[in-house]
């Protein structure tokens, strides 16, 4: 079982990657078979190539990026952390969205699985300057 630092240490280092907006750092919090279901609903991303692929698609659109990690909820080999986002695009839009990521840790402190809780269509709308499909 992982223990409750390692699980803790790897969530920090996931969400301050993003800050950073360092994919390699993003990526290498995850195990090599990792799966991400960021948003949920969306294709599952397998794997640390396609990750970093994933990463650098969504950094390409912003000038910064800021995801912080308002609560942590550590059980067992996973974790619950309900965070905000705030942003700047490429097109200088500020956006802010908020979401659940629900974490599976390996007994190595790596990222195993994650399910992202979050409204893309809503984060994309603002990002674009329109009104988010119903």
């Amino acid at each position: 079982m992982a223990r409750k630092e390692d699980i803790r240490k790897v969530i920090s280092e996931y969400f301050a990657a993003i800050r950073a907006m360092d994919a390699g750092a993003w990526v290498a919090t995850f195990a090599e078979d990792a799966v991400s279901h960021d948003p949920v609903g969306n294709p599952p991303i397998r794997g640390r190539e396609a990750l970093d692929q994933f990463f650098n698609g969504i950094a390409a659109a912003f000038q910064r990026l800021n995801l912080t990690e308002d609560q942590i909820f550590i059980a067992g080999n996973g974790a619950a952390v309900k965070w905000t986002g705030r942003g700047v695009g490429k097109n200088s839009r500020e956006i802010f969205f908020e979401g659940i990521d629900v974490f599976d840790i390996t007994e190595q402190g790596k990222i195993q699985t994650v399910w992202a809780y979050w409204d893309m269509a809503a984060m994309l709308a603002q990002l674009q300057g329109t009104s988010p499909q119903m």
